[in-house]
């Protein structure tokens, strides 16, 4: 069960920045209710990850605020 939690929080980063990279061109840019395009990341493990391989699964958004745990 822990490793099922683990694996999720770790393609959950791992899309989130995929999508933040894709943010930031122009080109790139989506609009509300398009359909992410897919991309293909390294793991950690041998094999790599797609987007594809979430397809009808439950979506997970991961929010990271950089100020959250400092002194600003």
């Amino acid at each position: 069960m822990q490793t099922s939690r683990w694996r999720c929080l770790v393609m959950a980063a791992l899309l989130s920045s995929a999508l933040l990279g894709l943010g930031a061109s122009q080109g790139l840019a989506l609009q509300v209710g398009d359909q992410a395009p897919d991309f293909r990341l390294p793991a950690t493990t041998v094999q790599a990850i797609t987007l594809a391989d979430f397809v009808g699964k439950k979506p997970v958004v991961v929010f990271f605020y950089i100020y959250a745990f400092g002194n600003a």
